[in-house]
């Protein structure tokens, strides 16, 4: 068993970075005011509050009155669907996705088509893409979202948003994105980018656990998920988390710093190891060769089943993952990669390795050096060799 663990499942959560952890200290037991009292405590948390509004604003180009903070990615998905749904269903009942959306956009979606929606998942090609003209053939008279996935939290792959979005806007259709994955990682501007709602997470971009934003379009008609005491322009019932909203926007600021020098260096990193593991026979590359996350490696090996992987990987201190973290005790083949076109048995082959801020080129070489020798021995004991 190894003693030193290579952290390589960054897609899946990062750890907290120090600076982030400076930051947010005081808020936890001096400035811990609620920022709905009036008193100067209350007041101090809610100028904090505001001040790391503004700072994610404009860190996507957005209002601050935009900007609505969450508890996670998760709920900011489902209150884009189900807000939108009976916001607007009077306008329509349809509603378009993607065939390679996270769990919680899915689930929503199937949610919804049990309350009477119509749901379309678009498909998407070999390697996870999406074809905007697929989107502008399937809106109808009754579409009143559209909800694609930014980059793929699986297999990596970046979808063209601006070019669904502006056909959104054609079509005078409300365009979300999730971009849990990709924010932090790629420049986005929602005003050129065509976006009317997007979801981010802080603990993606080395902020803590429990702070979500969801951008909503000024004049977007939406329905709150959680109606309580008016909090966060009544979009948003419940107690701010302000200790990791502040967190979150420490996270921002020093993301916006490194973020030319850290892709660069991520994305070195990810092509050195996609070079070194399609050399090992019968290995195939999961996702777009180019138009991919620049910490994203996802792979499949022939006669590999992808758990035991995991397991032996983890065996030799490499900690990563076979896809998403939200479904990862599941032991059915991923949906993502079976609507790429994989069969289930190859999907079930599949490995993600996702880099991050701490990653060392050692470790790249650890993982190169090790995976031979274990995809050799679980082939040795496969039935379907």
């Amino acid at each position: 068993m190894a003693t030193k663990k290579i952290y390589l499942d960054y897609a899946a959560a990062t750890p907290v970075d120090l600076r982030v952890v400076k930051t947010m200290m005081p808020f936890l037991s001096e400035e811990f005011g609620n920022t709905m009292s009036l008193h100067t405590m209350g007041q101090e948390a809610k100028i904090a509050l505001e001040n790391s509004r503004k700072t994610i604003a404009d860190f996507i180009n957005a209002g601050t009155n935009e900007i609505v903070f969450t508890s996670s990615a998760t709920e900011s998905n489902n209150t884009v669907l189900k807000g939108i749904a009976f916001a607007n269903k009077e306008k329509g009942k349809h509603i378009i996705i993607s065939s390679i959306e996270h769990p919680c956009i899915v689930e929503s979606a199937n949610w919804l088509k049990k309350q009477g929606f119509d749901i379309t998942k678009l498909p998407v090609d070999k390697y996870g893409m999406v074809n905007p003209e697929d989107v502008r053939k399937s809106i109808k008279p009754g579409t009143i979202l559209v909800s694609v996935i930014h980059a793929s939290n699986e297999i990596g792959t970046i979808q063209k948003i601006s070019e669904i979005g502006k056909i959104c806007r054609e079509k005078n259709v409300y365009f979300h994105t999730d971009a849990t994955q990709s924010f932090g990682k790629i420049p986005i501007d929602v005003k050129n980018n065509n976006i009317d709602l997007l979801t981010a997470s802080s603990h993606k971009i080395y902020g803590p656990k429990g702070a979500g934003l969801l951008y909503i379009k000024q004049g977007t008609s939406i329905t709150p998920l959680l109606h309580g005491g008016g909090q966060e322009n009544g979009l948003r019932g419940s107690t701010v988390n302000v200790p990791a909203v502040v967190g979150f926007a420490k996270a921002v600021e020093i993301y916006k710093k490194e973020f030319k020098k850290e892709d660069a260096r991520l994305t070195k990193l990810r092509d050195q190891l996609i070079r070194g593991l399609l050399k090992i026979d019968g290995a195939h590359l999961n996702g777009h060769p180019k138009e991919r996350l620049s910490n994203n490696v996802n792979v499949w090996f022939e006669f590999v089943e992808g758990e035991s992987l995991i397991i032996q990987l983890d065996m030799h201190g490499v900690e990563c993952s076979t896809g998403s973290a939200c479904s990862s005790f599941k032991l059915e083949p991923s949906d993502v990669l079976l609507a790429t076109g994989l069969k289930p048995q190859e999907a079930h082959g599949s490995l993600r390795i996702s880099l991050g801020r701490y990653t060392k080129d050692s470790d790249i070489k650890h993982v190169l050096k090790v995976i031979p020798g274990i995809v050799k021995k679980i082939r040795a004991m496969s039935p379907f060799k």
